[in-house]
């Protein structure tokens, strides 16, 4: 039986997105089958406006519909406090525990040289510049980045670098409450406000 070009299609689309094997592509395909049409379109549409209608912020560089974002025009959050995060989601875990008032800094990666990814190719640099004292004044960097090899070790490389850039600024770490290899963006809000609260110099 000859596939339709349509359904290869988006097969093919599917396998493309992390975590999508070629079974999980086929079912989501033959599962949108029998959606109803105007259903697709309004799938369709949300996915042609995904990238159109975000944008990254130049400050903290989480995404959101506006540049600079809602957390960091938010007067009442606390500009001193920076949680240094890997990805975006990771902003989401920790907004629904709404307990951290601080701002954020998302570095959209890790330092993984088994995948060529250095300090130079995630936003390391301009946190160094934040904490430096480059626009508002920053007290304290609070590192979140995931309890994994590599984000300990991308952790390690940032206070390294924030601590030859200013001398006297906080540095510390989340608490352990998070098991070691999870990401933040699985674990519960409770979990993730005691991580925050048992945090520690690093």
């Amino acid at each position: 039986m000859k596939i339709p070009r349509a359904i290869q299609r988006t097969i093919e689309s599917f396998e493309r997105l992390p975590g999508i094997g070629p079974k999980t592509a086929e079912r989501l395909t033959f599962y949108l089958l029998h959606v109803p049409q105007g259903e697709l379109d309004r799938f369709a549409y949300s996915i042609q406006s995904l990238v159109k209608d975000t944008v990254v912020c130049s400050i903290c560089f989480c995404v959101d519909e506006t540049d600079p974002c809602s957390i960091c025009i938010d007067e009442k959050r606390d500009q001193s406090m920076v949680c240094v995060v890997e990805q975006p989601l990771d902003v989401l875990a920790l907004e629904r525990g709404r307990k951290y008032q601080g701002v954020y800094h998302v570095l959209h990666g890790k330092i993984d040289p088994l995948n060529n990814i250095g300090p130079d190719e995630i936003r390391i640099s301009e946190l160094i510049r934040r904490g430096k004292g480059e626009g508002e004044r920053v007290k304290e960097i609070i590192l979140a980045t995931n309890p994994t090899m590599e984000g300990e070790a991308t952790a390690m490389y940032i206070a390294k670098q924030l601590r030859i850039a200013d001398g006297e600024l906080r540095i510390t770490r989340i608490g352990r409450g998070l098991p070691i290899g999870a990401d933040l963006e699985y674990a519960d809000p409770t979990t993730l406000e005691r991580a925050m609260e048992g945090r520690s110099e690093y």
